[in-house]
Order: C-alpha cells, then sequence, then structure tokens
C-alpha cells in the first residue's frame, strides 16, 4: 500500500509511524523547509497517552516536557485571582501532566520516522484525482493508494477534494498571536492569564532553556483580511496598547520573536472525512479550537486508528468508514468548546471578568468542580482496540 500523507506536524508524523508498522510505503510532504521548531505549548491527554506510550516516544517526550505547575487568571497588578494547579483533575486540567512545544512533539515524531518514512520538505501537493493521481509543486507526479490531509484548519488536500475552507471553517469571532519572549524570572512554573475589558487576554507560560510564550487573544465582530507579519504586529499593538499587567513588556519583545503566529480562532467540521482515495485527519476534519484543549490528543489517536483500520480492511473505503465510526463520539466530545466558549474566555465587561474569576475560584467545588471533571473527562471517552495482529495481516497483503 503506498500512501501520502500531506503534513509534518503531529498527526501526520503519527500516521507514518503506524503505516510503517503495518508494512505500508508512505510518504510524507510538508511545504516547510524542515520540521518547525518552536510553537506553543501542547498537551497529551487521556487515552492519547497510551498511544504515545505504545508508540514507544513517551521517555522522548519526557526529556523535552516543560515543567508547568498550574494555571492563574491574576489582576492588572499580577495577583493571583484564581488558580487550577497541574494535578487537580488528574493530570487533564486546563494544565495537564504531559506539556511539551508544539515543535518539541512535531521533532520527536519526525525522529521516530526518519529511518522508515520517505520526508520531502519544501514541497506540497497542486493536484489530486480521485483515483489517487496526484500532483506536486516541484512537479513530480505520482499515484498512491491512500492520500491523507493532516496539513491544519486550512487543508491543502481538504481544499482540492472537499471543497473552499468556507464550508468547513467557522470563524469564532477572535483572533490569537503566539510568540516567544524572554523568561521574566517570577512565573514560578506556572501559566499567567490576565483578562481586561473588550475581549482581550494575554498570557505568558513557561518554556524550556530561558524563554517564555506569550499570547494575546482579542475578540472582534469584523473579519481581518490577509496581513503581513507588520501588519498583524500592528493590529495586535493598537488592541492592546491601553492594558496593563505585563502585557507593554510583552508588546515590546514581539516583533523581535522568532516564532510570531497569528491566527482567527476557528472550528473545523467536516461531517464525512473521506472522499474517493483522501481521508482528513486531526484539524484538517475535525478542530475545536485551542480552547477545546484536544487538538494535539485527537490527532494522536486518529493516527493510531486510522493506521488500523486501513490494516484492517480490505479496501480503503471500508477502512475509512470504520475509521470515522470509531472516533465519531470521541471527536464530538473532543471538539465541544468549555462552558461559555470565547464569550466566557474573553469577556467584554469588568463585571463578566469578575465573573469568571468567581467560576475559577470555584473549580474545587461543587456544582463547578463536577461541571469541570465532565470537560476535562472527554479525553478518556474512547476505547481504542488492539490492532497488534492486523499489522501481520496488511503486510501479508
Amino acid at each position: 500500500m503506498r500512501v501520502l500523507i500531506s503534513g509534518g506536524g503531529i498527526a501526520g508524523p503519527a500516521t507514518a509511524f503506524w503505516l510503517h508498522r503495518a508494512g505500508a510505503q508512505v510518504t510524507v510532504v510538508e511545504r516547510a523547509p524542515a520540521s518547525r521548531p518552536g510553537g506553543h505549548a501542547v498537551d497529551v491527554r487521556g487515552v492519547a497517552r497510551g498511544v504515545v506510550e505504545r508508540m514507544g516516544i513517551r521517555e522522548a517526550i519526557r526529556a523535552h516536557q516543560v515543567d508547568e505547575r498550574g494555571w492563574a487568571m491574576v489582576s492588572a497588578r499580577g495577583r493571583r485571582l484564581a488558580g487550577m494547579p497541574a494535578d487537580l483533575f488528574g493530570g487533564e486540567g486546563i494544565v495537564a501532566e504531559i506539556e511539551i512545544a508544539r515543535g518539541d512533539l512535531a521533532r520527536v515524531l519526525h525522529d521516530a520516522t526518519a529511518a522508515d518514512v520517505d520526508w520531502r520538505f519544501g514541497d506540497k501537493i497542486t493536484e489530486l484525482t480521485p483515483a489517487g493521481d496526484v500532483a506536486f509543486a516541484s512537479g513530480r507526479r505520482e499515484r498512491y493508494d491512500v492520500v491523507i490531509g493532516a496539513d491544519g484548519v486550512r487543508s491543502g488536500v481538504r481544499q482540492l477534494v472537499f471543497g473552499p475552507h468556507g464550508e468547513f471553517v467557522q470563524p469564532l469571532g477572535a483572533y490569537q498571536a503566539y510568540f516567544t519572549v524572554p523568561d521574566p524570572g517570577d512565573l514560578d512554573n506556572w501559566f499567567e492569564m490576565y483578562n481586561a475589558p473588550g475581549g482581550r487576554v494575554a498570557g505568558i507560560r513557561p518554556e524550556r532553556g530561558g524563554t517564555a510564550k506569550a499570547s494575546l487573544t482579542f475578540r472582534t465582530k469584523n473579519a481581518i483580511g490577509r496581513l503581513d507579519k507588520k501588519g498583524q504586529i500592528a493590529i495586535l499593538q493598537e488592541k492592546f496598547r491601553n492594558v496593563g499587567w505585563r502585557v507593554p513588556d510583552l508588546l515590546r519583545a514581539m516583533p523581535d520573536a522568532p516564532d510570531f503566529y497569528f491566527d482567527e480562532i476557528s472550528k473545523v467540521k467536516v461531517d464525512t472525512w473521506a472522499r474517493g482515495r483522501a481521508v482528513l485527519i486531526g484539524d484538517a476534519g475535525y478542530c475545536g479550537t485551542p480552547l477545546a484543549g484536544m487538538g494535539t490528543s485527537m490527532g494522536l489517536v486518529g493516527a493510531y486508528v486510522l493506521a488500523g483500520e486501513l490494516a484492517a480492511a480490505k479496501t480503503p473505503e471500508e477502512a475509512f468508514a470504520a475509521y470515522q465510526r470509531e472516533m465519531a463520539d470521541y471527536v464530538a466530545e473532543g471538539t465541544q468548546l468549555p462552558p461559555g466558549g470565547v464569550e466566557m474566555f474573553a469577556p467584554n465587561g469588568r463585571l463578566m471578568i469578575r465573573m469568571r474569576a468567581m467560576s475559577m475560584r470555584m473549580m474545587g467545588a461543587w456544582p463547578m468542580k463536577g461541571l469541570l471533571e465532565k470537560q476535562f473527562s472527554k479525553a478518556e471517552s474512547i476505547t481504542l482496540k488492539d490492532y497488534g495482529q492486523l499489522r501481520k495481516q496488511m503486510s501479508n497483503g
């Protein structure tokens, strides 16, 4: 079986890992010139922890983990208004037991597949037929039995096969930026977040190696068109110019950040994840936004399930249908936003900000604790099959 995977982030190389184990000939195409370093912290939750254990990469992840002790909502003067220690919900809270920079996790997955998978950086798919004929930007043309879109919210595979982004990507009226700043030295291994009136949120969380990751989020009723980095920075400077707390320092550091990232907060919903020989995985097919907190875990679990079903099935179409059945309830849970959604995460008024702080202070008590336990337990809402015997069937097939 010849498989092409578009996307070298998390879901793509994880799927490549399992498909190689199943006996497939796998190619990963990634438009970036190399694995992207840095990026915001991501977490591995619930069942996904079992997946990385089965992959044998838990120790490699441990070597790159970020030491985060919890999450705190703070005032303009830095006083802690509410907090959630990392162990409050068994390591499944806002800060999870396994926190790692996205780029570090991508590198671990790349290293786990580099010797066995054909990696092609600096290229992308430009044409894809229902029969699996693929044209690349480099001019290469090839045919594959299966093409997997693991290329994120604005998936090129999805656009080529399923239709325009607007049919599947739902903007939530907010934008978010991430960038690296010097470690201020007083975080004490906690992720701090500050809410300012006008639907603005600033955050800073510890990293490894003397740096921290800043985030700036704001709500808006008006969509922002495509802008270059200079234009994006200008908007953020204008939106946050009167905000206190640590924000002035973050704004000063922002233009020089080597990994500045800015994008709209959007959900992705695709009713059926496969069409012809193409199938979607991770954010390309199901994304609940960073607020849902399950993107990385769903990508890792989806990789295991999709590869397992391809190993077991007689045809790709049969495997795609089984993959959808196995993942449907888990994805439905994992893409749900927390109570209140964007409006509660970034309230407009001071009263709602105070109410948010009050509700956060009650996280460890009933009824708030019960609501949050339900929210965080969604990471366990799938029982993984054991596809061990199916690997032999595929390689013999």
